[in-house]
């Protein structure tokens, strides 16, 4: 897969997923633009590992859930880099565990924001700088079945996000492919924050592969939706869990 030349901006860059994304993008030849919301240390460190690759990148703060930060976004990397070809939703998260008759309707508006309200603003924000190229979404595996306990705000969220990748294929094609990536267990502090070990360790045995996923078997499939060898993929939700849910 070459990019050579092709700009990425990937958003929640400073850690996990998204830094793993980042930095395989470059390794592909591609500019980076990495967004982070706290992760300013990750986010320097994983520019500065681009930068010393000979690669292009740079990191720049910001609450994907403000329009002005996503513009902010998304003008720097066009000022810099001339344009936008891929764009990686990836910023997003869990927040807190809570089941329905617990929560707040703040709590509720929060999740929505952060995974679902942040990846329409960043597409809408790119779209006037993309006449043809990928954006590839991070839904999850439990926009497929509903989550574990307390996440119904988050799956119902991710399940939004696979509705909109769909939607988004017929109006964005042929030009623009949309697709999304639905991760079961993967070896990330969303899962050291919220997921006991007891259940991680069973979750792992349970698939297939025997093995949690790690954020680079994501990033390396996020380049293949990226690249022309995914040229007739789009609109898909596309499970990466180990063999732990089929659909």
């Amino acid at each position: 897969m070459e990019f050579k030349g092709k700009t990425a901006i990937v958003t929640g860059g400073g850690r996990d997923i998204g830094r793993a994304c980042a930095l395989r993008l470059a390794q592909a030849g591609a500019n980076v633009a990495i967004n982070y919301f706290s992760s300013s240390a990750g986010a320097t460190a994983t520019v500065e590992e681009i930068v010393a690759a000979g690669g292009n990148a740079f990191a720049l703060q910001g609450d994907l859930s403000r329009p002005d930060q996503v513009q902010a976004l998304v003008a720097q990397t066009v000022e810099t880099f001339g344009g936008i070809d891929i764009l990686v939703n990836n910023a997003g998260g869990l927040l807190a565990r809570k089941t329905v008759s617990e929560m707040s309707l703040e709590h509720w508006q929060a999740v929505m924001d952060v995974n679902l309200t942040s990846t329409f603003l960043m597409i809408k924000a790119c779209l006037p700088h993309m006449t043809e190229g990928a954006i590839i979404n991070l839904a999850s595996q439990a926009g497929r079945d509903g989550g574990g306990p307390g996440a119904v705000a988050y799956a119902t969220s991710k399940g939004a996000v696979m509705t909109l990748t769909r939607g988004l294929a017929k109006e964005l094609g042929p030009g623009i492919r949309v697709n999304a990536l639905c991760p079961g267990m993967i070896d990330t502090d969303f899962h050291n924050i919220f997921t006991k070990d007891e259940v991680r360790r069973n979750v792992a045995a349970a698939t297939p592969l025997k093995r949690e996923g790690t954020p680079e078997d994501i990033a390396a499939l996020v380049c293949f939706l990226a690249s022309k060898d995914a040229a007739f993929i789009t609109g898909a939700n596309v499970d990466i869990n180990g063999g732990m849910l089929f659909s």
